[in-house]
């Protein structure tokens, strides 16, 4: 009985040096991914006909795609920096 949108900002990686950290960031509506920003294409990829609509504007303002790329360092490394130290320092 009602709209279901979720944005997902998700950080993935798998060294300890995070050196492969990548950023995901995922637009869906009613469960149905619309368009998805990652890091490692460095631009917006659309799935449906209104998503490539809005990659297609995301990607031309060149801010926003600068603060999502500046995120995997500042936002991604930061955080798992943080938990990985605590989850060592009780282990």
């Amino acid at each position: 009985d009602g709209y279901y949108e979720d944005v997902t900002m998700e950080c993935v990686y798998s060294t300890s040096d995070y050196s492969d950290m990548v950023l995901l960031v995922t637009n869906s509506f009613n469960k149905v991914v619309y368009e998805q920003y990652n890091s490692t294409v460095g631009k917006y990829v659309g799935y449906t006909e209104v998503g490539l609509k809005y990659a297609e504007n995301f990607n031309k303002d060149q801010a926003i795609i600068q603060r999502l790329k500046a995120a995997v360092d500042t936002f991604c490394r930061y955080n798992a920096q943080l938990s990985d130290s605590a989850v060592r320092d009780k282990a």
